[in-house]
Parts: structure tokens; sequence; C-alpha cells
């Protein structure tokens, strides 16, 4: 009798079973819900999970104007303002220039001798008038002198007020002239002595607040120490 050779089994994947899936492939393997097998489905088909369709990516709306129509005018940013400067205020605020010691006096000197000028010109050379175009230029030069050199303002004022004096002053020689000059210092000392106390004012003003913004800074500061 002839015997059949009965094969060892061998390891290896049996027909119509899928091989096992290595660990690390297991790991990352996503799990899907089984889904019911169906009648004349080979076992191949029922194993193979349904793949998955990617969902399309929602565009993002764009934004919508609103139109503008009778009913609804287009609105337009409104301009941002100002706030409106008084004249108060204005005058109260001390002009921008800053002049030096020696600067204060070249102003006031060339400034008086501009207006003698203007006032031999036009007015024949008339004090009263130089007396009263004196007293503005005092109020600027006491305005417009830098802080540390408020005490020049008082000394070069009745200096340019002299100097203005000698186009006014008519004389045939040197000598007439200089009487001329010392009689228009002593008829006009009022608009002198006027003008040099207004620029002392200011100046002694100014320099008050000085001394009382530099004692509140100095209370605000903190010690070194601390």
């Amino acid at each position: 009798m002839e015997q059949h050779r009965t094969r060892p089994p061998q390891p290896g994947p049996r027909h119509g079973v899928p091989a096992p899936l290595p660990p690390q492939a297991a790991r990352g393997r996503v799990r899907t819900p089984r889904q019911p097998p169906q009648v004349g489905q080979s076992p191949q088909a029922r194993q193979i999970p349904p793949v998955r369709q990617a969902r399309p990516v929602r565009q993002a709306r764009p934004v919508r104007q609103r139109r503008a129509g009778p009913d609804r005018p287009a609105r337009t940013p409104a301009p941002a303002r100002r706030p409106a400067s008084s004249p108060v205020q204005a005058i109260r605020r001390p002009p921008n220039p800053r002049l030096t010691g020696l600067g204060c006096g070249l102003f006031c000197a060339a400034v008086m001798l501009v207006l003698a000028l203007l006032d031999r010109l036009l007015f024949g050379a008339s004090q009263l008038v130089y007396g009263v175009l004196f007293l503005p230029v005092c109020v600027l030069t006491a305005f417009w002198v830098r802080r540390g050199d408020l005490v020049s303002a008082p000394i070069v004022v009745p200096i340019a007020f002299m100097l203005g004096l000698l186009p006014l002053a008519e004389g045939d020689g040197l000598g007439a002239r200089l009487m001329a000059l010392f009689t228009a210092l002593a008829t006009q000392a009022g608009w002198l002595y006027g003008g040099t106390l207004l620029t002392g004012s200011i100046v002694t003003v100014r320099k008050l607040r000085l001394m009382a913004q530099r004692a509140t800074a100095a209370r605000v500061r903190p010690p070194a120490g601390a």
C-alpha cells in the first residue's frame, strides 16, 4: 500500500487569511468601526476598512460691506478736532525767542534806532512818540530774554533808550548834539524810568515763578538715599 506523504505545518499566512501586522504598524493603525458582513462578500473584502474621504476645506466668507444708499449714507471718519487756543492763553503764553544778555542788548538798541529814524521821517523827531514806542520794546525785551540772563534786561533798556535819542538830537556841532541829547534825557526821564520799571517788574515775576518751579520740583524729587 502506498502511504501518502503528509507535509509538516509550515509557518506563514494561510490562504485567505491576511498576515498579521508588525507592532509598529499596529500602533499607528487607525481603528475604524466594523461593519456587518454582507451576503456574498469574500472574507478579504470584509476585512478591508473603508477609505475615509477628506472633508473639503471651508473658505472664509468675505466681510460684507454695507452699501451706502439714500437711507444709509456712507460713514466718513470725523477729523480730529484740535482745541482752539483762546486769546487769553495766547497772551499769557510767553513768546518763543530766547535771547542771551548780549543778544538782548543788540535787539533793544537796534529796534530803538530804527524807531527813532522812523519817528524823524514821519513825525518830525517827536520825542513823545519815541517815548510811547519805547514801552513795547521794553516788554518784548523782558519776555524774550532767557532765564539765565534775566538780570541783564533792566540794564540794557536805558542804554538802548539813550542810543535811540542820537538821531533825534539836533545841533550844528558835537557839543550842541551832546547838549540836545542830555536835554532830551532830562525831559523824557519819565518814559525812561517807566520803561525800566516795567522791564524790571516782568523780569522779577519771571524769576519768582522760576524759583517756585524749582522748589516744587525739589519737593517731588525723591531723596538720593531712598
